[in-house]
């Protein structure tokens, strides 16, 4: 069974999560066949993309699998990770994506949906940022990404407290670009791609890039990022990373100890 579906019609391809057993979690088989879905939408002309999840999906996707993060002593979140590539193919894509949302976003599916360009959500929805839950150390161009678009002080307490923020919340903090009643939301997706594919798909592309290229505009020493990544280290070589990975598969609360 394919672990998405897709679509193509009047230039919007539609890409639809449909691991529902598994709360439509990012794993390497669902990211490959997401992956080859781009490749086909673009060679097939699509001018906007839109990722969303079965109609009535509790969940919208449920992040990274975790029964994919390699052991202690191995960054769980390295360059050619599947969520990790997953994110930076949907950053470079030149043509616009959009989050239509129904249901809980958890980790790091949080950061997928905040890669897309365009979001918009349900009242049902909610997003919970978890990597503190399990121990896991997140990298740095996910910290960046999330500080730059909701501020400092909020990307703390979304991470620190591993808490869902609500829709209004989720709006409030510049998550959601729309909050619309879920019998409108498809409706409103829809025109609103239908409003994209009218313009200049190359000044989009452009537009797109540049925008990401500045907001990553933000130098770093060689020292400091030595030092981030000596700090990442410390995570995930330690206790604390094998106990929140070994409780989440015995579905249990971890015990951790900051060792």
């Amino acid at each position: 069974m394919s672990l998405i579906l897709t679509q193509l019609q009047n230039q919007i391809g539609t890409i639809t999560f449909n691991y529902r057993a598994y709360r439509n979690i990012l794993s390497k088989a669902m990211v490959d066949e997401i992956l080859e879905a781009i490749e086909a939408l673009r060679k097939s002309k699509a001018r906007v993309i839109i990722f969303r999840a079965e109609p009535g999906a509790a969940v919208w996707s449920a992040g990274h699998d975790v029964r994919e993060l390699p052991l202690p002593g191995r960054d769980p979140l390295a360059y050619h990770d599947p969520l990790v590539t997953i994110l930076r193919t949907v950053q470079e894509l030149p043509l616009p994506v959009i989050a239509m949302i129904e249901g809980g976003v958890w980790g790091g599916a949080c950061d997928l949906a905040l890669s897309c360009d365009i979001l918009i959500g349900a009242p049902n929805c909610s997003f919970c940022m978890t990597p503190a839950k399990i121990g896991v150390p997140y990298n740095v161009t996910g910290i960046l990404h999330f500080i730059n678009i909701m501020g400092v002080n909020r990307a703390k307490e979304m991470f620190f407290t591993a808490q869902p923020l609500t829709a209004e919340q989720a709006r409030t903090a510049g998550i959601l670009n729309h909050l619309v009643e879920a019998d409108r939301l498809e409706e409103f997706t829809y025109t609103l791609a239908e409003q994209i594919t009218c313009n200049s798909p190359l000044s989009i592309a452009v537009i797109k890039e540049q925008i990401r290229l500045l907001a990553s505009a933000h130098p770093m020493s060689p020292h400091t990022f030595e030092r981030v990544q000596g700090l990442r280290r410390r995570v995930y070589d330690s206790r604390d990373y094998a106990e929140g990975i070994n409780a989440f598969k015995e579905k249990r609360p971890p015990n951790f100890t900051g060792e």
